[in-house]
């Protein structure tokens, strides 16, 4: 799903836009972004995080500059909200990516500012070059090492990065798996991207899918539908007794695997999983890298358009 915000120009449509803004889910969302209890994959807000250490030296505007930036292009309207939860550099020299939830959105507001420090845009940074998913194919090779699904030494590696409370992620899953049973030839790597500002127990649910993985991957897959069909009755109070429910149904020991996720190890997996997006950005769920190629909008891509990528790849994968 794309907020409203992300628009293609900054001059024109962060006008346009505001009443976009000011419609979405201001009657449900609180009027403050509360911190969730377990909000433990999330970056310090406005701050550089692990997954950022290696781009490029950059000037990084400050938090209050943003914060004021935000207070003069939308002040004039209560009911928009924001919050400042990135300022990391980019791969571009002096470019910096600030990353603002707005209205408790699930995709956050991206915004890069430009080298002078007095302009900024909107949009997305794609890979360019020869081979231009080349970086981020590595990246996955090397770092998604998530539960996966079909052969091992297929020439094509779809990597997921998925929140089990994402509506959109479960939307997706049947075209996921149709995917990976069509074309033979391409694995399905699981990454955990619990998006805990908006899901108050998707981070529980990363968790307790990786103690499950770590023990039977078949009882991974079958947990991770179980949740997706289960999905609307799961609530932040019930949570524990429902993956309890499912992961038993899944074939997996209840009692071990919810000790298993109270555990540091799987709070750590599931920070790494998640900071592995963001140093590849990822800012919402589900995303999908195709052997590097970066897919964000995969329930609005035809399947015929997505299968013929799928295959695109592997072909240039035999060369």
């Amino acid at each position: 799903m794309k907020i409203p915000g992300v628009c293609p120009t900054i001059t024109i449509v962060l006008l346009l836009c505001m009443n976009a803004f000011s419609q979405s889910s201001a009657a449900s969302a609180p009027k403050t972004s509360a911190t969730p209890k377990q909000a433990v994959t999330k970056p310090p807000a406005a701050k550089q995080s692990s997954a950022s250490a290696t781009k490029t030296d950059t000037r990084l505007p400050s938090e209050q500059t943003v914060n004021e930036f935000m207070r003069r292009m939308f002040g004039y309207d209560s009911t928009i909200r924001w919050k400042v939860l990135q300022i990391n550099p980019t791969e571009v020299s002096n470019v910096a990516q600030v990353t603002v939830s707005i209205n408790d959105q699930q995709r956050p507001w991206i915004i890069y500012t430009a080298p002078d420090g007095q302009h900024a845009f909107v949009g997305e940074l794609i890979p360019f070059g020869s081979d231009p998913f080349s970086v981020a194919r590595n990246e996955m090779e090397a770092k998604a090492k998530g539960p996966a699904k079909g052969p091992q030494s297929a020439p094509v590696s779809i990597v997921e990065f998925s929140d089990l409370q994402c509506p959109h992620c479960k939307q997706a899953q049947p075209t996921l798996e149709k995917l990976i049973s069509e074309v033979g030839n391409a694995k399905m790597v699981f990454e955990n991207f619990p998006i805990d500002q908006i899901h108050k127990w998707a981070n529980l649910g990363a968790r307790y899918g990786d103690c499950i993985a770590r023990t039977n991957n078949d009882s991974f897959w079958h947990f991770i539908d179980g949740v997706f069909n289960e999905q609307d009755q799961i609530t932040e109070q019930n949570a524990t007794d429902k993956l309890n429910e499912i992961a038993k149904a899944a074939g997996a020991d209840p009692a071990a695997t919810a000790t298993c996720a109270a555990s540091p190890q799987a709070k750590a997996d599931v920070i790494q999983s998640y900071e592995l997006g963001v140093a590849n950005g990822v800012t919402g769920t589900p995303t999908l890298f195709i052997n590097g190629r970066k897919i964000a909008n995969i329930n609005s891509i035809p399947y015929d358009q997505l299968k013929a990528i799928v295959q695109f790849e592997a072909q240039q994968a035999g060369k």
